[in-house]
């Protein structure tokens, strides 16, 4: 389940839209130690996340050896998470105009998942 969401606009840089993310993670879980992330999040954001919230933040590289299609660790939670997510016919697209709508349908999304989930059978 999502802990932290932040939606911005394209022109932010992964690395910054992570800082805002995690800025909202200060203070409220913890036990988080450790963070995984992919490549594109590598570079100073290790040193930040060490510093400003004492995580340790692991990069989930793929193998450049390998060819074809690898299931990386950790990485195909992301991307499950993402097809959970575009299922729901609001997130299909993207038809928000403000990000806080947006942010605001990816919460009911997977509230509604957790309610689904929770249930009896």
């Amino acid at each position: 389940m999502i802990i932290a969401i932040v939606i911005h606009a394209g022109n932010v840089q992964d690395r910054d839209g992570a800082k805002l993310a995690l800025a909202k993670l200060i203070g409220l879980f913890p036990r988080l130690s450790l963070i995984w992330a992919d490549g594109g999040y590598a570079g100073k954001l290790i040193e930040w996340t060490r510093a400003f919230g004492n995580w340790t933040l692991q990069i989930v590289k793929r193998n450049d050896d390998v060819k074809g299609f690898v299931v990386l660790p950790k990485r195909w939670i992301v991307e499950r998470t993402f097809a959970w997510l575009g299922r729901y016919r609001r997130l299909s697209k993207d038809y928000e105009t403000l990000t806080n709508s947006s942010e605001t349908m990816i919460r009911l999304a997977m509230i509604n998942l957790m309610i689904h989930r929770l249930k009896p059978g």
